[in-house]
Formats: C-alpha cells, structure tokens, sequence
C-alpha cells in the first residue's frame, strides 16, 4: 500500500535527520522514513515518528479560522505508519496518529488520537436492526446503499434467497475495503477533535469538535463535502456525500444517505435514513427512514417503522410492544404521510399514502387502500375521513417542495426518487379504497350514519364523499395520461388511435410498489428479484443498474397501467376506444382537474381568513391588523401556490380544450368522408 516504491521518494539525509533532532524530533528507525525528492525539513517540529512513514514536501500555507496563516507541515505530532501527502499540515496532535494516508492539502489541528487498529472495513457490513426492534430485519451496510436495495433486504424476507444473495454481495463489498490503514480525503479538515478510531474520509470532509468516531465511513467529496460538528458522537456508521452532522447529535449503528441534515442534539440507533431525511432534537430507533422523513421537534420518537416523505410533528410517539412478548411489533407510514402534535400510533398499524394521523389510536389501524385520508381521534374512537386530503392546498404544497428541497449535489445519486403525487401505485388503491366504500354504503341499512371498517369508523358524510373525491382523482390521473400519450401523436380515425394507444411493454399492470421512492410494477420488480435470487446478477452494481432503467421506464410501465385500468374503471379496453370515448374521457377529465382545483384554492383561501389574522395587527385599529397580515403573509392573490393553482387551471381548461377541438375535427372529417361514400337515392 505504501507510495514509497515510486522513485520520487528517497531515504533522509544525514544532515537533515540531524536538523530534525535539533527541531524536536524523533524517531527509533530513521532508515523507515521516506521523503519526496523536493522535501524540505523547516516545517517539522516537535514531531515522533515511528514505523513505515513516508512525507511529502511542505511548502505551501494554509488559511485557517479568523484570518490566521499557517505554513503547512508538521508539528507537535505523533506519527505511527503514516503518509502524508502534498501540503498538508498536522499540529498539536495529543496523543498520537496510526496507520493513515493523509492526502494532499489535508488540515488536522488540535486532535488527540487518530487510528486504525488492525484490519477494518470502515463501518461496511455493520448490521443494522431496522423497522423491528427484535431484530429479523437486520441488513449490512454499505458504501453505496440505496433505499431500493434496503428495503429488499429488510421487507422482503418472505423470499430468503433474495435476501441470503443480496447479503452475500454487500458483504463481499465490505471484505473488497478491508484495510489496517485509513484514508483522509485530500483537502480534508479534521479540528478540535477527540477520538478517531477506524474512519475512513473522502476528499473536502469537514469534521470541527467531534467527540468520538469509531469504526465508519464518511463518503464526502467535492461535489458534495460532509460536515459533522462539534460534540458529535457516532459508532458503526456510514455517511453518504452530502450529509451534515452537528450539535451533540448521537449515531449509533446507522446509515445516512445523502443530503441529509442531523442536527440539534438528536439521537439514532439502528436505523437507516436515505436522500434528504432531517433529524432535530428527538429521537430515532430501529427506523426505516426513506427520503425526505423529517422530524423537527423535540419529544418526537420514531420507533420501529418504515416512513418516507414524513413530516413528523412535535410529540409524534409510536409503541412497538404490548408487555407481553417485548418489543417485537413494526409498522409503516407509507408515501407522504403527516403526524399532528402529540399524535399515538399503536404498531402494528399501516397508514396508507398522503394520510394525516392527528390524536392518539390505540386499535391496529390499516388505512392502506385510503390514501390521501385523515386518521382522526375522538372520545378514544379512531375515525377514518377518506380522500379528504385530495382537498387539501398543503398536499400540493409538500408536492412541490419536495423537489425544491433536494439537498444533494453529487453527481452519482444513489436514491432513485419519483415524486408523482398520482400514480399507479396510489390510483391503484384508490380503486380499491372507492370499491369498499361503495360495498360499504350499499351494504348497510339507508338510514345509518356511521359505517364500522375493522377497526375504525366512518361517517356517512364522509363515505359519501370519499367516494366522489376517489373518483375525481382516479379520472384525472386516467385523463391526464391518455392526454400525454396522445399530445403530440398524428392519426386521423379510430384504427389509427388504437394503434397509438397499444401499450410500449407488457409490464405494468396490475399492483405496483414503492421501493421507498422508487415506483414500479410489481411484475417488473419480480423479474429482477428471480434474477438475483437465480445468481443472473451477482454484483450491487447490476442491482443498481436495474434499478436505474426500472426508474427510466417509469412512464411506459404507468401507461400500461392505465390501458389497463380504463377496463374497468371506464367499461372499455383503449383496444376498442373511438375517437368519441376520447372526448368523453378528456371532459371528464377536465372537469374533475378543474372541480378539485376549486377545492385546493377553497382551501388556500381559508389562510387568508380574519380568524388567521387573530394575534395580527396587535395595537392597531380601522385596518391595520390586515394591513399587518399582508405585510408579513402577503396578500391572497400574490401568493405563489394560489397563483400556482390558478395558472394550473387555465393551462389545464386549455390543454382540455385544445385536444377536444382536435377530436372535433377529426369526427366532422370522418362524417364528411362518410357521407360523400353513401350514394344518393
């Protein structure tokens, strides 16, 4: 491993091993130290060195906090089996540094041990126990894990040879990086630290005032530096490019992917967090956190569950055990899931999609066919208001942040994320949620008002609604992707339409999935795990690769879905459809957009209400506390969603209009063909 078999490197002079001793020097071996061909010894004091060492020159200076030059070197150090590369400066190194490759342009000042103690693979292969706390879900970690890959290992142990493969090639990654020596990326800074014992660093990596790492991986690069800050403590962990660590938070057995922000005291065991996840102040155990899972609050406790796209309010709190057998109970928040202040979920439970928890629910509630639904508490009694989020101005809002928040910057982005608020994977539910609705109403008696669904009510109002809100939302995912396909596609009669709308592949109908932000057909998934389990991929690296065109197929496989879907939902596969089916499905469509549009800006009007002025204006009378409101809110009409809904729905009625008027065309021309080939009587 040592760079000393290059010819640039030599054996030290006598005259200058003589200056080191007079500068402070030491070593019991001068022969094991090896210098560049330009070294130069000035910028070497008070220095031990002992085993294999090997120096490059130290010529230039660094600019350290408050403006300070200092020239590069080293000084008031301890060095054991170390390299150290162009320009870098170490000083004041307490105790001593072992067994590291220090590249070029490296700053570490004012630590007390810095170590590798025989071979390691930095954090690669540790096990993490996620989503159950028992265990039975543990998964290796790795240098590259992806949110994908993740949840194969841990959701899927019904199919143990996937799960026995997979292991086998992130385990065969980690024997690939075992080591006895660590590296410190170039241009790394590494200041005021304690104990560095078995971490490897990538280039531009940050660390100021870490208390204890031990035994990981800190992938920083130029794209995408990490930072991890003062009184931080981690063990068995693997950072991704990208990611912030600060202020006293605790990492115990974790992984954090990229983009990622943990901050403000928080604390993680055994869990993983991927693309843009944020921790401050709580408290994460035995979590599956999928992208953009935030939690911002302190006495929030995330527990043995899977969750992405969370927003997690303050006092969020799960159980994972019932005293009886411990705590081996788990659950799931899927896609975009909200809890409200000092919300209780009881595991097991599985909330559906786009679905917001408020109170507390100690029954094992299962509102995955109702995504886009309020779980709402009340006299103990967990009621369940179907599709009203469809309603709602802030599931818009959160749709359109998501992609406006993507923290990473590194080219090679290891989450693969789809932020389709509609998809075959939650148009899929809501055709099943709508058809139990409606077995629900016409199976019980016409005058009762609250419906029982396991465990959990529903009221009349409600139901009815769900209903019709489901509906709308179903014929505008349906409208809009009949409208993608056809827009910029030429034919002039119905064999011709037919023929445009024949599905591109055989994959995508049926039930899809979301792989924690990668969604897809399940079918499609299922040939990729028989290829693993089959040893037809043996590498991570092709797992990913299929991965990636899983992702890049993503509209082909939808509309599959939906070809398939207008069978049912609409009484006619688009191997039958006219030119007249389109129109009636593109007004439909466009009524449902235009109807839920009104619903949103309904909504969005009401935070612009005088009951939201409460606290405004406070000394101010005839007008100021609106005035004040619009000072510090703005007004309603200069608000960037409200305009976003309104230019939404003259682009939409427009985009309707325009393929009807083009469907008109088409009919008066087919009608004026016809008739001239009718002869006259």
């Amino acid at each position: 491993m040592f760079l000393s078999t290059t010819p640039a490197y030599r054996n030290l002079f006598d005259e200058e091993i003589g200056q080191l001793v007079h500068q402070g020097c030491s070593s019991p071996d001068w022969n094991l130290i090896k210098v560049a061909s330009d070294f130069v010894v000035n910028n070497i004091e008070n220095c031990k060195f002992s085993g294999h060492i090997q120096l490059n020159s130290f010529q230039g200076s660094v600019k350290l906090v408050g403006g300070i030059t200092f020239k590069t070197g080293i000084y008031n150090a301890w060095l054991h089996n170390c390299e150290v590369g162009k320009n870098a400066l170490i000083h004041n190194v307490r105790s001593y540094i072992a067994n590291y490759i220090i590249e070029e342009g490296v700053v570490i000042d004012n630590i007390t041990t810095l170590a590798v103690d025989g071979e390691t693979s930095f954090g690669n292969g540790a096990t993490v126990e996620a989503i159950n706390e028992g265990g039975g879900r543990e998964i290796p970690i790795y240098d590259y894990l992806s949110a994908h890959v993740a949840y194969m290992m841990s959701l899927y142990r019904h199919r143990p040879a996937l799960v026995s493969a997979l292991k086998k090639m992130v385990l065969g990654y980690a024997n690939f990086v075992k080591s006895d020596k660590g590296i410190i990326g170039a241009n790394s800074k590494i200041l005021n630290c304690n104990t560095i014992l078995n971490v490897k660093m990538g280039p531009a990596t940050i660390i100021d005032g870490a208390k204890k790492l031990k035994n990981g991986s800190v992938n920083s690069n130029y794209e995408a530096p990490v930072i991890i800050g003062e009184g931080v403590i981690m063990e068995d962990f693997i950072i991704s490019s990208g990611t912030k660590i600060t202020d006293a938070t605790l990492v115990s057995k974790c992984f954090i992917g990229q983009g990622c922000i943990l901050d403000k005291h928080y604390s993680a065991e055994n869990s993983l967090f991927f693309a843009n996840c944020q921790g401050f102040h709580g408290e994460a155990c035995s979590i599956f956190a999928g992208p953009y899972t935030v939690t911002h609050h302190k006495s929030t406790l995330l527990i043995a569950g899977m969750f992405s796209f969370l927003n997690a309010g303050s006092g969020s709190n799960q159980s994972n055990h019932l005293y009886k057998l411990g705590p081996i109970h788990q659950g799931i928040m899927e896609r975009g899931g909200k809890t409200t202040s000092d919300s209780y979920l009881l595991w097991p439970s599985r909330i559906g999609a786009f679905s917001l928890v408020m109170g507390r629910h100690y029954k094992h509630c299962d509102t995955t066919d109702f995504p886009f639904s309020y779980l709402i508490e009340n006299k103990d009694e967990s009621i369940l208001v179907p599709a009203i989020n469809l309603k709602s101005i802030g599931t818009i809002r959160d749709t359109q942040k998501w992609p406006k928040r993507d923290n990473r910057t590194d080219s090679n982005l290891l989450d693969l994320i789809n932020f389709n608020l509609l998809s075959p994977y939650t148009v899929h539910k809501m055709l099943i949620g709508r058809n139990k609705l409606i077995e629900i109403r016409d199976s019980s008696q016409e005058n009762t008002n609250t419906f029982l669904l396991d465990k959990m009510k529903i009221e009349k109002h409600a139901l009815d609604r769900g209903i019709i809100l489901y509906e709308m939302a179903i014929w505008k995912f349906l409208g809009n992707s009949l409208i993608t396909r056809l827009h910029e596609r030429t034919f002039f009669n119905d064999i011709e339409l037919r023929n445009q709308l024949k599905p591109d592949t055989t994959f995508g109908k049926g039930y899809w999935v979301d792989l924690s932000g990668l969604i897809c057909p399940h079918e499609a998934l299922d040939q990729l795990l028989n290829a693993i389990e089959n040893e037809g991929i043996t590498s991570l690296e092709e797992v990913n690769s299929a991965l990636v065109n899983l992702n890049k197929n993503y509209y082909n496989f939808e509309w599959t879905w939906v070809a398939d879907a207008f069978k049912n939902f609409y009484g006619k596969g688009v191997d039958k459809f006219t030119i007249s089916d389109v129109i009636a499905i593109v007004k439909k469509w466009k009524e449902s957009v235009l109807t839920m549009d009104k619903y949103l800006f309904e909504d969005a009007k009401k935070e612009f209400s005088l009951v939201k002025m409460t606290g405004f204006g406070v000394d101010g009378q005839n007008g100021d506390r609106e005035e004040d409101f619009i000072q510090v809110r703005g007004a309603f009409e200069r608000n960037a969603t409200v305009i976003t809904i309104k230019t939404h729905m003259e682009k939409k009625e427009a985009l309707g209009n325009e393929m009807i008027n083009r469907m008109n065309v088409l009919l008066n021309e087919f009608h004026k063909t016809f008739s001239k080939e009718i002869p006259e009587s």
